[in-house]
């Protein structure tokens, strides 16, 4: 009879195994859409190309994405913010972990 395969190790959990021993902590932060300047012109640019306002194009392109939850693109501060946290000493014993701040775009079970 075959044996049952092992279950695969997400990279950041398998790398912290190894590192974290060696005071290396291992933390992915994965960003969906960001509000960035670039971001803002993308909407403007959409808005005038399809002859609709700003809010508008910022809903296509959350559409486009498969739809944001919270109902807008994360900030830039937030996402700052989160790292401050994760490097910081209260988060000492976090590793081997991704972080999703994007709304809710991606869906994770």
């Amino acid at each position: 009879m075959p044996q049952p395969r092992p279950r695969s190790r997400p990279f950041g959990k398998s790398l912290s195994k190894e590192v974290s021993p060696k005071g290396v902590r291992v933390v992915r932060v994965s960003p969906g859409w960001i509000e960035t300047e670039g971001a803002v012109h993308l909407a403007e640019r959409v808005a005038a190309e399809n002859g609709t306002d700003y809010q508008e194009a910022v809903q296509a392109i959350m559409y486009s994405l498969g739809g944001i939850p919270v109902g807008r693109p994360s900030r830039p501060d937030e996402v700052a913010s989160l790292i401050a946290f994760l490097t910081s000493d209260r988060a000492a014993t976090i590793t081997g972990s991704e972080h999703f701040i994007d709304g809710g775009t991606i869906p994770t079970a």
